[in-house]
């Protein structure tokens, strides 16, 4: 019988995954976090023009040059000291990103300090580094508004990395400017080191989510195209930041998969071109009425409490009267709608689900009236 490393016996799937293996056949999918959007037409045609033009081989480790440039450009705005391309590397997908970072700053001995609720992958990759989780709370009595005190109690002397996401996975809610020039503020002449996963950065309602390194320098952002280019298979991430840490990143990443594909980093660079911002544009616009699409719909079908959030494409409904969030996502099942218990994000998610409106407006709609009909059957 096989017997895993000690350091991943604890670690299984995600509680989308098995709720998506476990779904029959027809269900909605209300759960992945995967936009159905097109990848822009500018960035298809370019993949195609390298495919049938260029030599795909290997690339330097941390990335191609010309997108290095373009993705420091990115997150050079509102910057006093814009990043160079030597504080960029280029990764197979954020998730990778989040991996290389956490496990190049965090070892045995070392604390985490992760929000709650949040990302799935953050437990568990610092878990696997050796590290102690401690958390702060976004609380869901106060519709997961970041808890200031909650941030400061979970510091300690051993505090090696706090991980912020905003907008937040699975909340949807952002920072405000006072919260990160709190944030900066608290870590002040500290040595700790902030990861801020930036990934739904261009998906917001209103104004845009401010980003933590413009003030706090220890700030290594993680980000990439699945979401606001729709381009999830593409596999295309990245990490930027202080370049003494992204140089050791880079190290990590080298032996984690040599470099990303070469097609999907040229092809990315248009990424960045006025139409494909455009594309990007039009999906937030759609996005935002996706969202109205599905609070109504709740209101009318459901008449539960729930949390919309200012980015990103969740929300969090409130179906705490029904049973643990857990329980309810798996009876839910039986109506043929997936979704994701919010307790599997942290206690703060408990008695919550996490609903995606990132598919068209009528497989919300039935959706929604899937949940109805399954909640019916828990009353």
């Amino acid at each position: 019988m096989f017997t895993p490393a000690e350091r991943i016996t604890h670690i299984g799937k995600s509680a989308t995954r098995r709720l998506f293996d476990l779904a029959p056949p027809g269900s909605i999918n209300l759960g992945l976090g995967e936009p159905d959007f097109p990848v822009p037409q500018v960035v298809r045609d370019e993949a195609i023009r390298v495919i049938n033009e260029e030599h795909a081989g290997y690339t330097p480790n941390s990335g191609i040059p010309a997108l290095k440039e373009k993705i420091a450009a990115y997150h050079s705005e509102g910057l006093a000291t814009p990043y160079s391309p030597n504080s960029v590397c280029v990764m197979n997908g954020a998730e990778e990103a989040i991996f290389n970072v956490m496990m190049s700053i965090l070892g045995p001995g070392d604390e985490a300090l992760l929000p709650d609720p949040c990302y799935l992958a953050y437990q568990p990759i610092a878990e696997i580094a050796g590290a102690a989780q401690r958390y702060y709370h976004l609380g869901a009595s106060r519709g997961f508004e970041f808890d200031r005190a909650s941030f400061e109690a979970g510091l300690t002397d051993k505090t090696r990395l706090v991980v912020i996401n905003s907008p937040s996975n699975p909340t949807s809610t952002s920072l405000t400017q006072g919260d990160l020039q709190f944030i900066a503020d608290r870590l002040a002449d500290s040595k700790v080191y902030v990861m801020a996963d930036e990934i739904y950065r261009d998906l917001y309602f209103g104004a845009p989510p401010g980003s933590l390194s413009e003030f706090y320098e220890k700030t290594i952002i993680v980000s990439g195209l699945s979401k606001m280019m729709s381009m999830t298979g593409w596999r295309i991430g990245w990490a930027v930041g202080p370049a003494e840490v992204i140089k050791q990143v880079t190290v990590l990443h080298q032996y984690v998969s040599t470099c990303a594909s070469a097609i999907t980093q040229k092809a990315a660079v248009a990424a960045f071109s006025a139409e494909a911002r455009r594309a990007t544009a039009a999906m937030r616009e759609e996005l935002g009425h996706r969202r109205d699409v599905m609070t109504h719909a709740i209101d009318r079908e459901l008449g539960l409490p729930f949390v919309a959030g200012d980015g990103a494409y969740y929300i969090m409904l409130d179906v705490s009267r029904y049973g643990s969030s857990e329980d309810v996502a798996m009876r839910l099942l039986e109506s043929r709608v997936i979704t994701v218990p919010g307790g599997a994000f942290g206690s703060e998610g408990e008695g919550y689900l996490r609903l995606s409106y990132c598919i068209n407006r009528a497989l919300i709609e039935e959706g929604v009236g899937r949940i109805h009909e399954g909640l019916r059957k828990l009353t």
